[in-house]
């Protein structure tokens, strides 16, 4: 899919912002303890490159990603520092892994063995391929579950000269959740999988934003993961309050590109599934649900010069369509996600009208959307 460039619907990425979150959470954080910014899925939305930059540049000392391929973008881009990939890779990658000299995550023993096998091949390995080991503590997702399975991973993975064990880690379900008792639990079983073991690996990290934020005091580990929060959003949505203010990184903003005054009883949209029920000034925005402002945000309210317009008739694929107040010219400012004079809408009251969470929000704006990058 093509940037398009050429018409007035664009993401505003606020660097300040999302360095002022990342320094903040790096001031809260114990000397000993590194922050690892996460940039998976093209940083949630912010561009991957360019926010990686950014947190490199206020503190941040390597990053995780979600896939290989999102690894290999950071390198190409001259990213220099450690790189984790949270998900599993499989052993027929691996050339690109000791090429782009990677860290990546191991989760079951079959994984070990069938790696060795191809190692065995690969004579251009000169250096060990680094690894942390994924604890299953409770999330159910991948993950080894018992600190005995991790003793025998520890143990295979030193017993092979190009293995080197780098990092061990968890992930917690429930960190951004008002009831405790869940993440204590994941807590006591990874600290069962810490003890068990005779020694530790350079890197212990449990905590992704929610952890850090919430359970800073009690969390295991010298490395945070930090995720939502880089990108200013509030990891439980409603449920808790931010430790510090977290400053959204992201606004969503486009113009009106023709406005019109409709007569009672016209139908507005596929399906006609609005009539004017008098005269009515209707507004056209070109933004639709191929840009990721999905169908079902019908109804919701967008932004013209600080008052709230509805959304009528169906979203279509490159544009909507507003109810509004009066008569405005065409190419005044119309504002999706942010805010206009003293009102302002959230990533969050977009995921509330969807039934969602702002997680799938800033992931789902696709790449069609220029990202604009503001100091």
């Amino acid at each position: 899919m093509v940037v398009t460039y050429h018409r007035p619907t664009r993401a505003i990425i606020h660097k300040k912002a999302l360095s002022e979150n990342i320094k903040n959470e790096i001031k809260r954080l114990p000397e000993s303890v590194e922050l690892f910014a996460v940039v998976k899925a093209d940083g949630y939305g912010h561009g991957a490159v360019a926010t990686a930059q950014i947190a490199l540049s206020a503190g941040a000392t390597g990053f995780c990603v979600a896939t290989l391929d999102e690894a290999i973008e950071l390198r190409e881009a001259g990213i220099t520092e450690p790189i984790l990939v949270l998900s599993v890779v499989f052993p027929s990658y691996l050339s690109l892994v000791v090429d782009y000299d990677l860290s990546i995550t191991v989760a079951t023993k079959e994984w070990l063995i069938e790696a060795q096998e191809v190692l065995k091949d690969l004579a251009k390995t000169t250096t060990p391929i680094k690894i942390h080991i994924k604890a299953d503590t409770g999330m159910g997702r991948i993950g080894f579950l018992t600190p005995d399975a991790v003793k025998e991973a520890v143990e295979i993975i030193e017993a092979s000269p190009n293995l080197l064990w780098e990092g061990l880690f968890t992930h917690f379900a429930t960190a951004d959740e008002q009831d405790t008792s869940y993440w204590y639990k994941q807590t006591a079983r990874f600290n069962a999988v810490i003890d068990a073991l005779d020694h530790l690996p350079r890197y212990i990290h449990s905590s992704n934003s929610a952890t850090a934020l919430w359970h800073d005091k009690e969390m295991p580990g010298n490395m945070i993961r930090y995720g939502v929060g880089m990108y200013g959003l509030n990891p439980s949505g409603h449920e808790l309050a931010e430790t510090y203010p977290l400053k959204p990184a992201m606004e969503l903003l486009s113009e009106l590109i023709q406005v019109k005054e409709l007569p009672a009883g016209e139908g507005v949209g596929y399906g006609k599934t609005y009539d004017t029920p008098k005269k009515e000034w209707i507004g056209t925005v070109p933004i639709g649900y191929a840009d990721g402002w999905l169908r079902k945000m019908q109804g919701f309210s967008l932004l013209v010069e600080g008052e709230f317009c509805e959304t009528i008739g169906r979203v279509c694929m490159d544009q909507l369509m507003i109810r509004l107040p009066r008569e405005f010219k065409v190419g005044t400012k119309v504002t999706l996600i942010g805010k206009s004079k003293d009102q302002e809408i959230t990533m969050q009251d977009v995921a509330d009208h969807l039934g969602t969470i702002h997680y799938e929000v800033c992931c789902t704006l696709s790449e069609r959307v220029p990202r604009i990058y503001q100091k």
